[in-house]
Formats: structure tokens, sequence, C-alpha cells
């Protein structure tokens, strides 16, 4: 095989294979003689095909095959030989002159990971902000538990007011006084004061009594889920069906009992608990943020375009989703066009932090143990049906890249972790308040479950209120590294998630929000929902542990205002 580098230009290569036509002759050669004991041809006994014909019938498949085989190993060759690290699979064109029995030429085109100079970490400077758990935020969180468990007593002839239940039935007209489609529902249970329906909805119910008819006027909201009502004035004919008073919540163990545990003392420690974790992931995530502010302060080096332009797709599909659902979503795309190249500096950066937390982890003896990934995969495997759990695992273990993408988040929390211990750290006790208000600052925007480092100068000065978050979430995007001859495998799909049974609560997380009577009604607000990331791009084990996105992904944080968890019951 001859090989011509034609293309030495920063981070791409191109290089000219030449295969002799005596080579790919003498592996079809070597199918034939394989293939002949087994061909079965009638008019011969088994075994006793002439190779001639053997080839005459099956040739045209051997020699594809043979081609196709000889191109992989003449590629992999050329990688080892030049000793390459292709940051992308390398694009491999055969020449257009090629004809069966001769020599064929190809062009192979790559880019490869650049040289990463030694990582400074022996300055490592951090300050961990920690959050000291007080008895009144504990006792806060049972009063939340309380509350959401409340019961309701029957009001008598008392009038609704603020904090009743009031059930209903109704029927939504429009102006012109014609009814709506979605806008009859009976037996709708509203706590006045929740604001859970649209403005003006509540108010109107106070003063109401059982048994009364009343008729209420409201207008939707302008960024309403139903365009058709979107700002539009309407009607509600309501009739009362009953007024409720909520009962006395206690914090007791009847409390305690009610969420599957066994006594009071039992629910403090549990909620406690949740409170030094949820500090404990706020503290992480201000950590990795600083810490990498400082990797990417202390380091610049050449990244791959191809492995830029990929992780900016991914940032860029997922704001595109975010402003499909802004109030104008014309408005919100035009102005993410003007910040592209703000965008794809961050994507820039992720690239850049992945490669330099790989190089990291793997000067320093990071790993992954094969009881951790077993945990990865046996854990990952749960989301699927028990007929798909067997055939994920097995795409898992043949699939390189597959393997990494489910590897990568911890390898990459094992090297900040490593990182974590090499900075010199002080200790400051602050408060929730403002440790949000610093993660926050940080990011121009909070980011609910998950968040990106991003360097605060490499963030577009103002952004959709969307975008902004879609930028900060992670999206898992990592390099896709060469293997010609991976074979591409489909994934089992994920099974469905059925809710959990009313009332059970062994080894379930219970939400602390309170369940709203089933109804159809169009006058609840609108709940956008959280879009997920981005399908990952894969990358390959050997090559780079760490995804540039996952390099940016920091630990959970719940916003301030979120409802909190119930505390997860213990089994025996």
């Amino acid at each position: 095989m001859q090989t011509v580098e034609t293309l030495n230009e920063g981070l791409k290569r191109a290089y000219t294979l030449t295969i002799p036509a005596a080579e790919i002759e003498a592996r079809v050669a070597g199918e034939v003689k394989k293939m002949a004991p087994q061909v079965r041809l009638p008019g011969f006994r088994p075994g006793k095909v002439p190779g001639n014909l053997v080839r005459k019938r099956f040739g045209e498949q051997l020699t594809q095959e043979a081609l196709n085989t000889t191109v992989q190993e003449g590629v992999q060759s050329l990688i080892e030989q030049h000793r390459l690290r292709p940051a992308v699979r390398p694009s491999v064109a055969l020449g257009e002159g090629y004809a069966p029995g001769g020599d064929a030429e190809l062009t192979v085109t790559l880019e490869v990971l650049p040289d990463v100079p030694t990582p400074a970490i022996d300055n490592l400077t951090l300050e961990r902000l920690t959050l000291p758990v007080s008895d009144s935020a504990i006792e806060a969180q049972l009063k939340k538990f309380a509350d959401s468990s409340k019961h309701w007593d029957d009001a008598g002839d008392k009038a609704a007011a603020e904090g009743d239940l009031v059930t209903v039935d109704f029927v939504g007209k429009t102006a012109d006084g014609v009814a709506f489609a979605g806008g009859t529902g009976t037996d709708m249970a509203v706590e006045i004061g929740s604001g859970r329906l649209i403005p003006g909805f509540e108010d109107q119910l106070v003063g109401a009594t059982t048994g009364e008819e009343r008729q209420i006027a409201v207008t939707f909201p302008a960024d309403y889920q139903e365009k058709s009502l979107a700002g539009q004035p309407a009607t509600f004919d309501l009739s009362v069906k009953s007024v409720k008073i909520a009962g006395e919540s206690r914090i007791d163990d009847g409390l305690a009992k009610n969420l599957g545990l066994e006594s009071l003392e039992q629910l403090r420690g549990l909620v406690k608990g949740q409170i030094e974790q949820e500090g404990a992931n706020l503290t992480r995530t201000h950590m990795k943020r600083k810490l990498l502010d400082q990797l990417a302060a202390g380091h610049d080096f050449p990244v791959p375009p191809s492995m830029v332009d990929a992780e900016f797709q991914q940032i860029w599909a997922q704001l595109e989703h975010e402003a499909e659902h802004e109030a104008d979503p014309a408005a919100a795309k035009a102005e993410m066009e003007g910040e592209r190249d703000d965008y794809r500096r961050i994507a820039e950066r992720r690239v850049r932090l992945g490669l330099l937390l790989s190089e990291i982890g793997q000067a320093n003896g990071v790993e992954i143990s094969n009881q951790e990934m077993n945990g990865l995969i046996a854990q990952a495997a749960q989301q699927y049906g028990p007929e798909e759990r067997e055939r994920f695992i097995q795409y898992i273990q043949q699939e390189p890249m597959a393997a990494a993408q489910l590897r990568a988040p911890l390898y990459e929390d094992k090297v900040v972790d490593y990182l974590f211990g090499k900075a010199t750290v002080t200790d400051r006790e602050t408060t929730r308040e403002e440790l949000e208000a610093a993660i926050e600052s940080e990011d121009g925007v909070a980011t609910g479950t998950h968040v990106h480092e991003h360097d605060e100068h490499d963030q577009p000065k103002q952004k959709p209120k969307r975008a902004k978050k879609a930028a900060a979430e992670p999206t898992d995007a990592a390099p896709e590294v060469a293997d010609v001859s991976a074979p591409t495998a489909a994934a089992p799909k994920k099974k469905a998630t059925k809710p959990a049974a009313k009332g059970s609560n062994a080894g379930v997380e219970m939400s602390t929000e309170t369940e709203a009577p089933a109804s159809e009604a169009p006058v609840k607000k609108p709940r956008a929902a959280k879009p997920k990331a981005g399908a990952p791009v894969t990358a390959e084990t050997q090559v780079l542990e760490s995804s540039p996105a996952a390099a940016e992904a920091a630990e959970g944080t719940e916003a301030s205002d979120s409802p909190a968890k119930k505390p997860r019951a213990k089994k025996g």
C-alpha cells in the first residue's frame, strides 16, 4: 500500500492511499478458498464445487467485501503508522476511476486532536461556600409537607374565602357567547389563592356559596398555549357544587406516617439530610464553575473545528427549541442570530475544556473501574422494559462509542474530584440565597436542575430568556472519533413510565405539590415543558473519556421557589 500526505495544515490532514489490485485479488481468492467447501450447487457433491464456479456465482459480492475490508485496514494502518489521533471519523473517498481488477486509490481526510499542553493544576485555589442547616429551614420544610397533606372539611353555608376549596362545574364562552372547545368541565376543585388558574378566575370565586350559579369574566393571558384564546376576553358560567375549608395542618407523627415513615423524628432526619444534600449540590456547582474558569483562563490551544461544529449544533438546536416556546418565536430567533458568534465561542470553550479534562484524567491515572461501569450500565438499563434491557446491555458492550457516552459524565466527575483534591480550598459559611445568587450571576440565568459552566465573559450580553437557559443546560455532546469499521446499531426504545398508584409511597419519591383534581379545562396556566438535551455525538473511549459538553455539566441544583421533594421512605 502506497501512502502520500497531501495536506498538513493545523489540525487538518489528508492522504492518498493506493491499494494494489493484487492485494484485493489475494483477499478474494482467500475467501473463495474458505467458502468453496461450504457451497452447495446442483450437480456437485458437497465440498466439491470448483473454485471458478464459486467465483462466478459470488465473485461480485466477494470483491465488494474484500474492497471494504481492505479499505478499512488501510485507513487503520495509516492512522497507526502516522500516529494520528482522529478527532472525528475520517472521510474516505474511493477514486471515481476505480474498476474491479484495478488498483484502488483512496482519498482520506480527517482532523486530529491537538497536542494538549501539560495542564497547569498545581496552583489552583478555590473557595467552598457551605450552607449550615438551620432548625427554621427544617420546620419550613415540614410545614410544606403538612400543608400539602391537609384535609378539607365541608364549609356548610359559609361563603368561600381565600384558602378555601371550591368545586364547580363550568362552561367557558367567548365574548360573543359561543362555548369554546375544551372550555367545559365538571367537578373542578379550585383552591382560592393558589394561583393555578388564569388571572382573575380564582379571585371571582370569593364569596361563592354551595348551590350558587354565577358568571365570571376573564381575559386569557397573551402567551396562553391555545393561540385562538390568547389575549381574548371570555366568560365562565359556574355552578358551585361545594365549598370546603382547610383542616388544621399538624406536624406530628401522623404526618410522618402519612408519608410512609414511622415517626416525626425520622421525618426530621430525612428532611435535614435532604437539605444538606441540596446545599452540597449547590456548593459543588459553584466550586466546579470556579475550577473550570481557572482551567479555561490558564490554557489556550487550537481545537478541531469539526468538534466545535458538533457542539455548536447541539447548543443551537436547543436554542431553537426554546425559542419556539417564546411569546414571539421570530423575535427570539432573530436575537439568537445576532449572537451566533458568542454561542460558537461557548462551544469552542466547552470542547477545549473537555480535551483538557481528558488529558488531566489520563495523565493522572483517573479511571472507571469495571465495577463502576457495570453499575452505570445497570442503572441506565432500568429505563427500558424487561424485554429490552438485555438488548441494551449488549448494545453498550458491543459499541465502544456508546459505552464512552455512558461513562463520560462519571469520568468527568472523577477528574473534577481529583482537581478538588489538588486545589487549595478555603471554607466560608454563607446563605442559600447568597450562593444561588452567585451561581445565577455567573450564568446570567437560573438554570434549574442542571447547569453548564460558562465563562461569564463568553456569554452574550442579552439572550432571550429561554435561549439563555438552553445554552446553560447540558447536552452530553462528545467528540466523534475515527472508527471506520464501527457498525451502526439502534439502542432499544425506552419503556413508558407508569405513574405510581395513589397512596403508594414505598420506594417512591413523593411530590409536595397539592394534586389538582383532573380537569380538561383550559383555564390552568400553561406550564412550559423543559426540553431534553439534544442527542449526543459519540466518542471513542481510548481517545477521549470526557465529552466537551459534559465537561461543563455541574451537579443538580433546585430553584429556591420550587416545591421541595418529600423524603423517600426507606425499605425495611
